[in-house]
């Protein structure tokens, strides 16, 4: 799975994406979230509160919820504005 971090997750995880394996009972954005903080440090301080997180699967917006796939990619990110 890719994994690509933007903004202020990109800034505490401390890289821009990595390419990872999760275990199969990662089937959704939410237990991915809930599988990178256990590595803990940088991930756990970046999604501690995954209702701050937004998300996109293949490029797509999408919710903690959503299905994923070991060959999906998925961003995360923090909230954007406008202006």
């Amino acid at each position: 799975m890719r994994l690509l971090y933007f903004g202020w997750v990109r800034a505490r995880i401390g890289i821009s994406g990595e390419t990872l394996d999760p275990p199969r009972n990662v089937i959704d954005v939410y237990s991915l979230i809930d599988w990178l903080k256990m590595r803990g440090g940088g991930y756990q301080e970046a999604l501690e509160d995954p209702t701050l997180i937004r998300v996109a699967v293949n490029q797509e917006i999408t919710t903690l919820d959503t299905q994923i796939h070991h060959s999906d990619e998925v961003a995360l990110f923090p909230p954007m504005t406008g202006g």
